[in-house]
């Protein structure tokens, strides 16, 4: 990789903030180029800092991802989390984040949803694809149309409306 991944932290925790700090300064391809205690400024901090990847603590207010990709187009967001549940995991995953990170989980798990994050790519722990696994089995998703199924292969593939609609005439 030729430029430093930029990052931002949120959270409320100032201790933990700096103690992730520190550890992702250890890596040359990061760098941190903001961190903000509340969510309430998160938006003036991403519409002044370019940055590739947002480290969001779960508990802090409820931004939709999709309100984050309206101040910054480029950003990916990772969901940290203290929590243990599934369920809580699972709605960070539905509101668009591209990966979810326990906190007791190593620094390395981190290094490479972080990776794997500003690549583009998703990032899951193996308990929740288990359990995400599941939930696409249900027989909920059998009772489709040919069609029902057709649209979400084409939005899960990221295809846009238009491109959809485009696509099915």
């Amino acid at each position: 990789m030729d430029k430093a991944l930029r990052l931002i932290i949120a959270d409320d925790h100032r201790l933990f903030r700096q103690g992730l700090k520190s550890l992702l300064l250890l890596h040359p391809d990061l760098t941190v180029v903001g961190e903000v205690e509340r969510a309430s400024d998160l938006a003036s901090i991403l519409t002044a800092t370019p940055c590739d990847v947002l480290l969001l603590d779960l508990q802090m207010e409820r931004w939709t991802i999709g309100e984050i990709e309206r101040l910054t187009r480029v950003t990916r967001v990772i969901v940290l989390t203290a929590s243990e549940r599934k369920e809580d995991a699972m709605a960070a995953l539905r509101m668009g984040a591209c990966a979810i990170v326990q906190k007791r989980f190593a620094v390395e798990t981190l290094m490479e949803a972080i990776r794997s994050a500003a690549q583009g790519l998703v990032w899951i722990p193996p308990e929740l694809q288990a359990e995400l696994t599941l939930q696409l089995r249900s027989p909920a998703l059998n009772q489709l149309s040919g069609r029902e199924a057709e649209i979400i292969r084409y939005v899960a593939a990221g295809l846009r409306n238009a491109e959809i609609a485009e696509r099915l005439s």
